[in-house]
């Protein structure tokens, strides 16, 4: 597998950091785990941010198992999260973490968000998690509530990542792409549409980034096998490199 020409990961003369970043719905590792970690692994992110991650009996030892065979390791979130988890490789050192569960609405699903402070070499970098609501006022509200996750994580840089549930012209997307930039409209590379993988028709999964960082490239990676895409999840990930400058 190759994900094409998107930048690598380095550390520059200055001290500044290229990572990638993956962001990807695996629902719940229901599908097939072995395409899962293989088309994790071909995109040889530094940090994965997951939603759906598996929520019930054993999930630690189910998502450990993906992390191994993706050659990462577990950095937070899952069950305790409600669903989003985030997953490393060893370049990162982790600083702090935290899982944050959002207010319950009656009938709905419980959310939450994976979060983390981590360092690359002297680069400080906050991370974030999410899946939004199906429900458009929920989703609205939560939008806010992560915009302010990302603020109480006190970093000057921070990079969100998740299944927004809403395309880029829904009130939701709008509102944290005005606070946050939206990698695939910054620098577009690759595909844009996440779902479905048989059908690909619309961007409901974002990276999102604090406006110091460097987008070199977003979206779908090209040259991962349509069939390991497909048998993999429902949805399709989204890979960005990203700059952080140097403190």
């Amino acid at each position: 597998m190759d994900s094409g020409s998107l930048p690598n990961s380095l550390t520059e003369a200055d001290g500044s950091a290229v990572i990638r970043v993956l962001s990807y719905n695996i629902r719940s590792m229901r599908d097939d785990p072995v395409a899962l970690a293989r088309v994790m692994k071909a995109c040889a992110p530094d940090l994965v941010l997951v939603q759906e991650a598996p929520r019930f009996f054993r999930w630690r030892k189910k998502l450990a198992r993906l992390a191994r065979a993706a050659d990462l390791v577990i950095l937070s979130g899952g069950g305790s999260a409600a669903g989003p988890a985030l997953l490393c490789s060893l370049r990162a050192t982790v600083e702090r973490t935290e899982d944050v569960l959002l207010p319950l609405t009656p009938g709905l699903h419980r959310r939450g968000f994976a979060t983390a402070v981590v360092r690359f070499g002297g680069v400080r970098l906050g991370v974030v998690s999410c899946h939004l609501s199906l429900q458009k006022d929920e989703r609205y509200a939560q939008g806010g509530l992560l915009l302010d996750q990302v603020e109480a994580l006190g970093v000057e840089h921070a990079v969100v990542g998740g299944d927004l549930n809403e395309r880029p012209d829904g009130r939701t997307f709008r509102r944290l792409a005005a606070a946050l930039n939206d990698a695939w409209a910054v620098r577009p590379w690759g595909s844009e549409y996440t779902s479905t993988p048989a059908d690909p028709h619309q961007r409901i999964d974002a990276i999102l980034a604090t406006k110091g960082i460097e987008i070199l490239g977003c979206g779908v990676p090209p040259g991962l096998p349509a069939h390991e895409l497909r048998a993999a999840t429902d949805h399709l990930p989204v890979l960005a490199a990203l700059r952080i400058p140097a403190a």
